[in-house]
């Protein structure tokens, strides 16, 4: 049997009576708009209905924002981690358009308001913006493409790389000695946590490189 396909207008009559119960007078299909309520001299709300999140329904909220800085979006509830993550994603990317969000819970007719509409104010995160500086500047040269996908080189990785490559040559060696050889200054805990399984730990601090660390360095061993 064929499932029935939700419609926005299911979306309705929750909303309708959320927006009454907090004294605003709702009608339907206003011009472009969706549903509008007003109440009082109050500015209009507006609010955008879709079955989910898409671009087309975020053109149609910026749209309204021309009438009224009181927009909301709304869609229906989802369930699982997935759709969880879309809703972060998306109220981030509201906020930032000085955008509302609503979520209905169609089985009970439940309205969660997750954001009001209003001037976005972003935070700067120091921890976040320091890791970028950091990554730049130990990353040497350019060694990635701009959009690219798999794995990517990144400043860790290539100091993995030269720790290996020294220890291919030199064989086991301590890890003070590979820091002072490689000027990687975390060579010894590095090569301890062996994120990448190239490393072997022969006791007193030695370290030599396994055949999977070779198997790395093979494009860079010419």
């Amino acid at each position: 049997m064929k499932r029935a396909v939700m419609q926005e207008t299911a979306l309705y009559p929750p909303i309708k009576a959320f927006l009454e119960a907090a004294g605003y007078t709702v009608k339907a299909e206003i011009g472009p708009a969706d549903v509008m309520a007003l109440r009082g001299d109050e500015a209009p709300v507006l609010v955008e209905l879709k079955t989910g999140f898409s671009l087309t329904l975020f053109h149609q909220a910026i749209a309204r924002q021309a009438i009224s800085d009181m927009v909301y979006l709304a869609v229906p509830m989802g369930q699982g981690r997935r759709f969880q993550k879309a809703l972060a994603e998306n109220l981030a990317l509201a906020r930032r358009l000085g955008l509302g969000v609503m979520t209905v819970r169609l089985a009970t007719g439940l309205v969660v308001v997750h954001c009001d509409p209003g001037p976005y104010a972003p935070r700067k995160s120091p921890r976040k913006r320091q890791a970028l500086m950091s990554e730049f500047a130990r990353r040497k040269g350019d060694p990635n493409l701009g959009g690219m996908q798999g794995a990517r080189m990144t400043a860790y990785r290539q100091d993995a790389l030269a720790c290996a490559r020294h220890l291919a040559v030199a064989g086991a060696t301590r890890g003070a000695a590979v820091k002072a050889a490689t000027g990687v200054v975390h060579a010894t805990r590095m090569m301890r946590d062996n994120h990448y399984g190239w490393f072997l730990a022969l006791g007193a601090g030695v370290y030599d490189v396994t055949e999977t660390g070779r198997a790395a360095l093979c494009p860079t061993l010419e």
